[in-house]
């Protein structure tokens, strides 16, 4: 049953909390309503106030595109008392499936409603969607690796007896390079974990879906892309749509500092450093950085925040909490002042990466990170930390070849000399100047894959196509 009511195909959109999340997904609904005349709903499961960002980017949005958030559930009986983020994403869909349900009948009632989108965690409402008539899709936010890995998750988890991290055997995701199973994101790193059971929960549902919209491109995914889109019975046809990210942030005053200091250096000179908005180093980790940093006698610019481990805490107490810049070595920022920009907690990530000075990207591997990157042929020192970034270090390290690694990541702490190295190797060597020009023939696959007759252009319309077809007018 489609959608009853009158006007523009109408779409609903169920986004996980995390702007990682919101954004591609925003991006998305934009150009569904920019290019091919629908209107969309975003529907929020909530256990709690959404943060202030989190509003702030729905408020951004065009009227075209309304917002509704559901009464928030009540989570205090989840145990044990800190699960993982995955739980918590799955329990706060299931609590809010009556709600939901209700939402989605008015939505019908008074809207031209055609399908209704759950991102990677929240396969549950399709559930209600289902009996109400709605075709369920999923928006799949990160790489097609790990959208493989997920729907291949079922067969791994009746074929592995053991911890993924402790098998001998490389990991054969279909479609993708070989991998360690300490590299799988990491929660299915404990199979005991209630978040693991919910991996697998929701992989058996994808099946489900009339169709996984996937935030990626044939050139950045061949293999993987090439593997999800060959016709499989019990698969769900997968659209590769383009790299979504957000291209119209505002420049606050500090920002506008930011963008000033690059415009007075030399093109391609400065190695960016962030680990997105929840990255953080140790104390221990964040000195080998600096002293690396320092060492390497490259320009940079750096986004610190305050350290995750920080020993002799005493010494500190004196110290704002609140100034990152306190826990940095003595003397460093002098020392570098000629040719380093240090900055707390946030820069404007998209415009530093577009500008001309940037030469390089220091980057925990968020796939929205990658895709920015890609989108602006800024080559990669990949550093991951957490989630599913050691899998996405991967794809542009080993598989496409526009990253570098500093030796030791994710096995302990990083010297100061193989942060120096890498460094050095991306910014002047000659291993920089080949990851440079296969991310900038990346960069032009990616602008031919978004342009009017591109294949992610044309993915997006041939569902737009088919989601007019479908809602009575």
């Amino acid at each position: 049953m489609a959608g009853s009511g009158t006007g523009a195909p109408h779409i609903a959109l169920l986004p996980s909390p995390g702007m990682g999340h919101l954004i591609p997904m925003a991006e998305f609904a934009k150009r569904l309503v920019h290019h091919h005349n629908f209107t969309v709903t975003f529907i929020i499961p909530t256990d709690g106030p959404p943060s202030a960002a989190y509003r702030q980017v729905l408020a951004s949005l065009p009227t075209s595109i309304s917002h509704i958030f559901l009464p928030p559930v009540d989570l205090s009986d989840v145990v044990p008392s800190h699960p993982r983020i995955e739980t918590l994403i799955s329990l706060t869909v299931v609590r809010s499936l009556p709600s939901l349900h209700n939402t989605i009948a008015s939505l019908l009632a008074s809207k031209n409603l055609a399908a209704l989108f759950v991102d990677l965690f929240g396969t549950d409402a399709f559930d209600p969607a289902i009996d109400l008539g709605v075709s369920p899709y999923i928006f799949f936010p990160s790489t097609a690796m790990t959208l493989s890995l997920i729907l291949h998750m079922p067969e791994l988890d009746r074929s592995v007896t053991c911890e993924y991290r402790h098998m001998t055997d490389l990991v054969r995701i279909p479609g993708c390079i070989p991998i360690r199973g300490s590299d799988l994101f990491d929660p299915v790193q404990d199979r005991t974990d209630e978040a693991y059971k919910r991996i697998v929960h929701h992989a058996k549902r994808y099946p489900m879906a009339e169709g996984i919209i996937e935030n990626s491109f044939m050139e950045l995914e061949p293999g993987a892309l090439k593997y999800l889109q060959s016709v499989e019975p019990g698969r769900p046809p997968v659209y590769a749509v383009r790299p979504l990210i957000k291209m119209d942030y505002e420049v606050d005053s500090s920002g506008s500092k930011i963008i000033e200091w690059l415009d007075g250096q030399p093109i391609g000179s400065v190695l960016f450093i962030s680990f997105g908005s929840g990255g953080t180093l140790s104390f221990d980790q964040m000195t080998e950085l600096a002293h690396g940093l320092e060492s390497s006698q490259q320009r940079f610019l750096w986004v610190v925040r305050s350290p995750s481990l920080i020993p002799n805490s005493a010494y500190f107490s004196a110290q704002s909490q609140n100034d990152p810049l306190a826990y940095l070595p003595d003397g460093f920022l002098n020392r570098t002042s000629d040719r380093g920009l240090v900055v707390p907690n946030w820069a404007p990530q998209a415009q530093i990466l577009s500008h001309g000075s940037t030469g390089g990207f220091m980057s925990h591997c968020g796939w929205n990170s990658i895709l920015e990157s890609v989108v602006y042929g800024v080559p990669i020192i990949a550093w991951p930390l957490y989630a599913e970034q050691k899998t996405n270090s991967i794809i542009v390290v080993e598989d496409v070849k526009v990253a570098v690694r500093p030796a030791g990541v994710g096995e302990g702490l990083v010297k100061r000399l193989e942060v120096a190295t890498a460094v050095k190797a991306l910014m002047e060597g000659e291993e920089g100047k080949k990851v440079r020009n296969r991310m900038r023939d990346l960069k032009d696959a990616a602008a031919r894959a978004i342009c009017v007759d591109g294949a992610s252009t044309k993915a997006i319309a041939e569902l737009a196509k088919k989601w007019r077809s479908s809602v009575k007018h």
